[in-house]
């Protein structure tokens, strides 16, 4: 699975009166390649009705929906895949229980989390948090650019960064190594979720085409021979 590009992962306190299917057909509009569905204070009859809804808004997309934590709704409504933190189900019967295709992606929030998980075939690293910010109140650590390098250098997984990225910070969160960006309020708080998307997105990908410009202007300016001669 190609893990790449704006993740979006809601929250209903973000919304700012806006309807959630509203934003996440806006953000899918705008070029948002994944999207967690995360709901924690609501019924599981409640989440499983508004994940089938937003699953049926995902199909004409072919947006994958990943649901937050709970393995349970992600089979009830055939999800595409979960996003399981450290303490929620294990990995292992995560993986036994919704099969060899399904997208799992694992929250990891220190380096001995991140060796641990060089064992397992999870899907992709959420690595959390990268900076501090009032929607993930869940954990005190925060990587940080540099934190998120040595992940990077740690792993080889596809790395999505989660916490506190934004428009101005994004560019370094890719450049840092990161595969993906996942934002909740840049996307769910915003007047225009579409265009913050587009931003979003543009950025990632200027941003990957200055690296690769970068590193190959590096490889020429190294090769032992000048341009057009061989040995």
């Amino acid at each position: 699975m190609n893990i790449t590009g704006v993740y979006l992962v809601t929250d209903r306190a973000s919304l700012s009166g806006k309807s959630l299917d509203d934003v996440i057909l806006l953000a899918v509009k705008g070029g948002a390649a994944m999207v967690q569905l995360r709901e924690k204070d609501v019924s599981t009859r409640f989440f499983i009705e508004e994940a089938r809804r937003i699953k049926k808004i995902l199909n004409p997309y072919s947006v994958p929906l990943i649901i937050n934590d709970r393995v349970d709704v992600a089979l009830a409504v055939r999800a595409d895949g979960v996003h399981i933190g450290q303490e929620d189900m294990p990995y292992p019967l995560a993986r036994k229980l919704l099969g060899p295709e399904a997208i799992i992606g694992l929250s990891v929030e220190t380096l001995e989390q991140v060796k641990a998980a060089e064992d397992l075939d999870t899907t992709y690293l959420g690595v959390s948090a990268i900076f501090a910010t009032p929607t993930k109140t869940d954990t005190c650590h925060h990587w940080g650019i540099e934190g998120l390098r040595k992940v990077r250098a740690m792993s080889r997984h596809p790395l999505v960064a989660i916490g506190g990225i934004n428009a101005s910070n994004a560019a370094e969160v890719i450049q840092a190594g990161a595969d993906s960006i996942a934002v909740v309020s840049t996307i769910c708080s915003a007047p225009d979720p579409q265009k913050a998307t587009e931003h979003l997105r543009r950025i990632i990908l200027e941003t990957r085409r200055e690296t690769r410009s970068r590193a190959t202007d590096f490889v020429s300016s190294h090769h032992p021979y000048p341009k057009g001669k061989t040995p």
